[in-house]
């Protein structure tokens, strides 16, 4: 099915999705492209100077590739709710020797406007939009330097938004993907939807292309989405314990885990819905955890660091889809291909 990928000379329809937070080195992004795909540079959380280093390491490659950035949609936290969730976490910082009452509230745009900046001014293949849609102006900047721009939904109304605000592609996110839900409304969970059977809601009233995304990991997987109408689909989960995957060991320790059986969706680690690995922080933590993003985010990253150092996948946001168990210790390329093996 014909996009605007095919263009950038995109021939494996399965993507490497962006994820954040380490996961998506350059390397992964590079061997994605090598192997006729597309993998994203993920600019959540990046500063501006290591943002330029990685697209201009994966630039130099001379492959495909995009770029994701999260879009301004901030989830305001009371003062006071911030404060109770700070006491409520304060045994876990206690094992690491951290007092979170030191820790502000913090809000912010991830950079937001420097970072549309740069690739304004040194366009990229392709852009793509996760949490919040940018402005109409924005997203026709972006056109008018030939950059595909790509918005993450996870309904048809919100298909809709995005179609009228101009972007070429939609990423079609059902609620089996792990990681941060792209919902525009995070104060509520995105219903459980198949991502077929999403896919044919969104494509049956929204006519630009789609990507598919949300628990594949495996080649009928995939097969399956295309059938429904994708005009490709983006992978996360099963690429994590990839040769190339930036993910720390114990994160990739616990995806292959038989003790970890089950993905959940929690706000407890950042304020926003996202799927996981239940762990001790989810069973502690999901009920009593408040809608905040970035807040809540910054409040627990310095236990999540420590815990990572320490190998304490029991502290740690094992971001995972509900096709975890498909992720296997081989090279990037390898997976993709194989996984675009029944098209």
């Amino acid at each position: 099915m014909s996009s605007p990928l095919t263009g950038l000379g995109v021939m494996n329809p399965v993507l490497a999705a962006p994820m954040a937070g380490g996961p998506s080195t350059p390397e992964f992004v590079i061997e994605a492209g090598r192997a006729g795909s597309l993998g994203f540079v993920a600019a959540g959380y990046k500063d501006i100077d290591t943002l330029s280093e990685h697209v201009g390491a994966v630039r130099a490659s001379g492959v495909a590739f995009g770029v994701n950035l999260f879009a301004p949609n901030p989830v305001p936290i009371a003062e006071d709710a911030y404060r109770t969730y700070s006491r409520l976490l304060q045994p876990e910082a206690d094992v690491y020797g951290m007092n979170l009452s030191e820790i502000g509230l913090r809000e912010d745009d991830d950079h937001w406007d420097e970072k549309i900046a740069l690739l304004l001014a040194d366009p990229v293949p392709v852009v793509s939009f996760t949490f919040g849609i940018p402005s109409a102006a924005v997203i026709a900047a972006f056109k008018k330097t030939g950059t595909v721009t790509v918005q993450t939904v996870t309904s048809t109304t919100e298909a809709h938004q995005a179609a009228d605000a101009g972007v070429d592609m939609l990423a079609v996110q059902a609620s089996a993907a792990g990681g941060h839900s792209g919902t525009l409304t995070p104060g509520t969970i995105p219903p459980v939807i198949p991502l077929d059977d999403l896919i044919r809601q969104i494509t049956t009233t929204v006519s630009i292309p789609v990507i598919g995304a949300g628990g594949i990991g495996t080649a009928d997987g995939v097969a399956a989405a295309i059938r429904a109408g994708a005009a490709a689909v983006s992978v996360g989960t099963v690429l994590l314990r990839a040769d190339e995957s930036g993910a720390s060991a114990a994160h990739k320790t616990a995806i292959a885990d038989p003790a970890f059986d089950v993905t959940i969706v929690t706000r407890a680690f950042t304020g926003r819905p996202a799927r996981a690995l239940r762990n001790a922080f989810t069973d502690r933590y999901t009920e009593i955890a408040p809608t905040g993003y970035p807040a809540v985010h910054y409040l627990t990253s310095p236990i999540r660091k420590a815990a990572t150092l320490a190998g304490d996948a029991q502290r740690i946001h094992l971001w995972a889809g509900t096709g975890y168990r498909e992720a296997t210790p081989e090279p990037v390329a390898r997976i993709l291909t194989r996984l675009a093996s029944t098209l």
